[in-house]
C-alpha cells in the first residue's frame, strides 16, 4: 500500500497545477490591453499628425499649411515648417515612435506565447515580455516628449489631435500592462514551487 500512494503521489506531482480563475482573467486582460495599445499606437505612427496650430498642421512624416479654409498645402520637407530642427528632431521621434511599437508586438507575443503553451519557461516567457513593453513605454513616452518639445511654442493644450492622444494613451497601457505584468508573475508561485511535496 506505502509503494502505491507514493507512486500517486509523484504522478499528481507531474501533473501541472491548475491556475486560479482570477489570475487566468487578470493575464488575458493584459494581454487583451496590450493588444490594443500597440493598435493605438500603430494607427498614430502611420498617421503621425499630432498637432493644429492655428493654420498649420505639424506630423511626424508631413507639415501643412492651411489658409482660409482651402485644401490643405502638406510638404514632406518640414524646413518648409521653419522650425528650427524639426527635420532631425521628427526623423528621431518617429524612428523611437516605430521602434516602439516593434518591441510592444515582440512583447506581447511573448505574453501570448507564454499562456498558449505552458511549460517552465512560460513565467520567464511572461516576465521578459512584460520587460518589452516596459521598454515600449520609455521608447514611446520619448517620441512624444521629443516631439512636445521640438513644437513648445506652438503647444497648448486644445492643439493637440486625436492621434496624439492615442499615442499618449498607448504609452500609458504600456506602462499599466507592464507593471501590471511584472507584478502579477512576482505574487504568483512557480509552477517549480507547486510540484514540490
Amino acid at each position: 500500500m506505502t509503494a502505491i500512494s507514493v507512486q500517486a503521489q509523484r504522478l499528481l506531482g507531474q501533473r501541472r497545477p491548475r491556475r486560479s480563475f482570477f489570475e487566468s482573467f487578470i493575464r488575458t486582460l493584459i494581454i487583451v490591453c496590450s493588444a490594443l495599445a500597440v493598435v493605438l499606437s500603430s494607427v498614430s505612427i502611420c498617421d503621425g499628425y499630432w498637432l493644429l496650430a492655428e493654420d498649420r498642421l505639424f506630423g511626424l512624416w508631413h507639415f501643412c499649411s492651411i489658409a482660409n479654409q482651402s485644401r490643405p498645402r502638406c510638404f514632406r520637407d518640414l524646413n518648409q515648417a521653419h522650425v528650427p530642427g524639426l527635420p532631425v528632431g521628427m526623423g528621431l521621434a518617429r524612428s523611437v515612435g516605430a521602434m516602439a511599437v516593434v518591441t510592444a508586438i515582440f512583447g506581447l507575443e511573448l505574453l501570448m506565447v507564454s499562456q498558449v503553451c505552458e511549460n517552465i519557461y512560460s513565467r520567464r516567457k511572461w516576465a521578459i515580455g512584460s520587460g518589452l513593453l516596459l521598454a515600449s513605454f520609455f521608447l514611446s513616452s520619448a517620441g512624444l516628449l521629443g516631439f512636445v518639445i521640438l513644437l513648445r511654442k506652438e503647444v497648448t493644450l486644445i492643439s493637440f489631435t486625436l492621434m496624439f492622444w492615442c499615442e499618449f494613451t498607448a504609452s500609458f497601457l504600456f506602462f499599466l500592462n507592464a507593471v501590471s505584468g511584472l507584478h502579477i508573475n512576482s505574487i504568483t508561485q512557480p509552477w517549480s514551487q507547486l510540484r514540490e511535496f
